[in-house]
This record gives structure tokens, sequence and C-alpha cells, in this order.
């Protein structure tokens, strides 16, 4: 696990697995962690990394509803977990789900972990909106296209924005939800992008304002030519070309010609 401070406010921690990203985000008395590591070792050292940094926990927000990004509360037992209103009402939905793909992801690795994952209590957050940290407020965004739910998070004193699945330099662009629904967000954040200073995606490290435009460009042509049937897996976007992207870009084709990503 990697930790990067990108603002006296801002920590980033990445996951050894996936790249999976977690945001620690500062004000006053009060921090609260978006997102969350996912091998157990990683979970567990967290308390003790934002004690050292002097980061006072005081809460969790998921972007969006996939298990890798709600394993906070094994790091903090007990803590209040906020999402979105669509997220909320996918976890309402679909009970039972995020634990049922971390078992399976478990038993494929051989991990152990000490306790079963528990949601909790889960706040719903109308998005957009704001959510108070401290002396600041969160700016929340809609984030669908790549899931049926989420939201990105834009950090104003800080100018980083924590996007979710959106905007990676690892991974292609993965519309689960509808193609016209990820294109929209990307609509969305391309303003926020022209503030930041970094932009923290859900998988890969923190990036800077002009490597962003280049994801969101590239993103956006990979979706326009996907959505048109002219995307092959020799035209993905640079960087992003490897087996496991290749395995990727089929499965999006695979749920276009069955008619799950308008």
């Amino acid at each position: 696990m990697r930790a990067t401070g990108v603002h006296e406010d801002v920590i980033v921690v990445e996951s050894r697995v996936w790249r999976t990203t977690a945001t620690v985000v500062r004000s006053g008395s009060e921090a609260f962690m978006v997102d969350s590591p996912v091998f157990p070792d990683e979970l567990e050292l967290l308390p003790a990394l934002l004690e050292q940094a002097n980061f006072p926990f005081s809460g969790l927000i998921a972007t969006h509803g996939d298990w890798d990004h709600l394993l906070g509360r094994l790091a903090f037992p007990g803590a209040a977990l906020a999402v979105s209103e669509t997220t909320a009402a996918r976890l309402r939905a679909h009970p039972g789900a995020a634990q049922r793909a971390l078992r399976d992801f478990d038993e494929r690795h051989y991990l152990e972990r000490p306790v079963p994952l528990t949601l909790g209590s889960v706040e719903a957050l109308p998005v957009p909106g704001y959510c108070g940290l401290g002396e600041h407020e969160l700016e929340l965004h809609p984030a669908d296209g790549h899931t049926v739910d989420g939201m990105a998070i834009w950090i104003p004193w800080a100018k980083v924005l924590v996007c979710g699945d959106y905007l990676s330099p690892v991974e292609i662009p993965m519309p689960e939800a509808s193609i016209d629904g990820y294109l929209a967000t990307l609509a969305r954040l391309e303003p926020l992008v022209n503030q930041a200073a970094y932009v923290v995606p859900g998988h890969g490290s923190p990036i800077d304002a002009a490597a962003a435009r280049t994801l969101l460009r590239e993103d956006r042509e990979y979706l326009d030519r996907l959505r048109e049937r002219r995307a092959s897996a020799s035209a993905l976007p640079p960087g992003r070309r490897d087996a496991e992207q290749r395995r990727l870009h089929d499965a999006n084709l695979a749920r276009l010609r069955a008619g799950d990503a308008p």
C-alpha cells in the first residue's frame, strides 16, 4: 500500500490490488475517508496512518456501491457510512451483494479477514449537493454510467477531485450501466478537472489536471467508438492496452451486444 499527500489536507492511499484508491480529507478537527483499500493488512494499517498524519477520523464516504470501495468499516468498525441516494437505493435493492462479492474475492485469493463486512448504518446524501466537513463543505456531483449509482467529490479548498471509477490512468472505461450516462458524467466532471490541482481516480495514482484532461478526451473517444461499434482492441487508449484491458474491452462489447449499455 502506498500513501501520497496531494495537499496538506488530502492523503491518497493506493491498494496493491487493482490500484484501488482511498482518499482521506481533513478540515479542522474532522477527517473523512472516501472509498477504501482492499487487502486486510492495508485496512489494518489505516487507523495508525491517520493518527500519525494527524488526520482525526470522523466518518466514511463511498463514491459508489462496488464492493471494493465499501471496505472502510473493516478498518473503522462502527463508523457511519455516507453514500449518494442512488448508492443507498442500490444497496437496499441488493442486500448482501457486497459481502458475497468480497467473500468470493477472498476465497479466490486465500485471504482471511478477522471479521465479516457489515455496512451498518448508511446515510443517504442528496446529490448534487454538499457535505459538511469541519470548517468546509465537500461538493457532491452525480457520477453514474459506470454503474447505476455514484457521485464524484470536489474538495474546493484543496482543488482535488475524487471521481470514483472514472478518469483512470490504468483502466479503460467500463460503462456497466450506460454509455450515454458515462459520457454525461465525463461532461459534468470536465469543468472540475479544469480547476483541479489533482484528480484522484478510483483506480490508479493521483494525476494532475493536464493528464486528467488527456484521459477525459481519450475516454470520450473510446466510448464514442464503442457506441458506434467501431472500437477494436487495437484502438484502446494509449497506456491501457494490456491483456487485462483487452479483456475488459471484450466485456464492454458483450454488454453492448446484449443491450445492457445503451
